[in-house]
């Protein structure tokens, strides 16, 4: 889809718009949209993906900060499918956008803050289906990293103890306008059923102290948690790394309230 010519990225927004017609249909029969979908879309930009989104499903809430974007989306909405909301999804209620199906999220989430904005997405994860986001492919490559490989961190357990991830494929930088210097992947999250929040606490506790330290052992990095014996009764070597562990170890150990 060719970029509307007054249409001008602005970097302090990391707006880089995705212009290949081929990527953006790849993208879209990836989500497996049904015609009564719910969809929210975060960062629409100049509707790439939106308007293509709307010939298969009733309509569409869209999280837009640029105002010109939202301007630009209004004036080309010529079948009012789309409900523009201009706001900062890093702080946006998406809570107030249910109605009686669970959601289903997609988006372009900007990379200056991609990280921040997936955890303030997770915290609404009971009323959504799925997410579909589209994230740097090292963050990806993180998020879907499994124990033992270089790539695990904490955010790879953050993620996984709260979603089912699947990469689903990488994008060039040539599909954008601008081209951003690095591969982009999309992302699928599925949420799991909560842990709570006093769990999740502990855990973010736990991995937060094991990754700061990652090259010591958990039984030294941990120390101040957990004793050698009360890792091993879990099932954990005490002389493994942190990323050694695996994301079922570091909920086992979250469930100790130690």
């Amino acid at each position: 889809m060719k970029k509307p010519s007054h249409i001008r990225a602005k970097k302090h927004l990391s707006q880089n718009f995705l212009t290949d017609e081929n990527v953006i249909n790849k993208i879209i029969r990836s989500f497996g949209l049904m015609d009564d979908d719910h969809v929210v879309e975060i960062g629409p930009g100049y509707g790439s993906m939106t308007f293509p989104i709307i010939e298969i499903i009733e309509s569409i809430d869209v999280i837009e900060l640029d105002k010109n974007l939202v301007k630009h989306l209004n004036e080309n909405d010529h079948k009012k499918s789309v409900n523009v909301i201009q706001a900062d999804a890093l702080s946006f209620d998406f809570s107030s956008l249910l109605k009686k199906k669970p959601m289903r999220l997609i988006g372009n989430l900007p990379y200056h803050i991609s990280t921040p904005l997936l955890f303030h997405l997770l915290g609404f994860s009971e009323i959504f289906q799925d997410f579909h986001i589209m994230v740097q492919k090292e963050v990806a490559d993180r998020m879907a990293s499994i124990h033992g490989n270089k790539t695990y961190g904490r955010l790879s357990v953050a993620i996984q103890s709260r979603c089912v991830v699947s990469k689903i494929l990488d994008i060039k930088p040539g599909a954008f306008h601008p081209r951003p210097k690095v591969l982009s992947s999309i992302v699928k999250l599925v949420p799991k059923a909560s842990l709570g929040t006093e769990m999740h606490s502990r855990l973010d506790r736990i991995i937060k102290i094991a990754f700061n330290q990652r090259r010591k052992k958990v039984r030294n990095s941990l120390k101040e948690i957990f004793s050698p014996e009360v890792i091993s009764a879990c099932g954990i070597d005490p002389n493994f790394r942190a990323e050694n562990l695996s994301v079922e170890d570091y909920i086992r150990l979250s469930e100790l309230k130690g």
